[in-house]
């Protein structure tokens, strides 16, 4: 069972920001900027480069549900603004073997990000 999967099971805390029947967003324990998320598909989609046809609307989901927290969490504006991440393979940075959207925002983000 992975990081996230006992997240959605309760059996680690979080700091819960949105919870529906597809997904659960939570502040990272770690965060990179004064605003930083993760959207997580509550079915355990190892990687994006490993979903499949049937998670087309979970992943479509994750996104809109990344906007509407954003949105919430006050960084979704004219002015400012947001950066969504999903890391894939060890190259890519992932470090949790569940899908999951990282959400940075609340200060100028650089590029290229590493």
């Amino acid at each position: 069972m992975t990081l996230f999967e006992k997240i959605v099971a309760r059996e680690i805390p979080a700091d819960i920001l949105h919870e529906d029947d597809v997904c659960i967003a939570f502040r990272d324990i770690s965060p990179q900027a004064p605003v930083h998320f993760l959207v997580v598909p509550k079915k355990p989609i190892p990687r994006v480069a490993e979903a499949e046809f049937v998670d087309q609307a979970t992943l479509g989901h994750l996104l809109l549900t990344a906007g509407k927290v954003a949105t919430a969490e006050g960084v979704n504006t004219a002015d400012g603004g947001f950066r969504v991440v999903i890391n894939n393979g060890a190259d890519g940075g992932e470090t949790v073997p569940h899908l999951h959207v990282h959400v940075l925002g609340g200060r100028p983000l650089k590029w290229p990000p590493g």
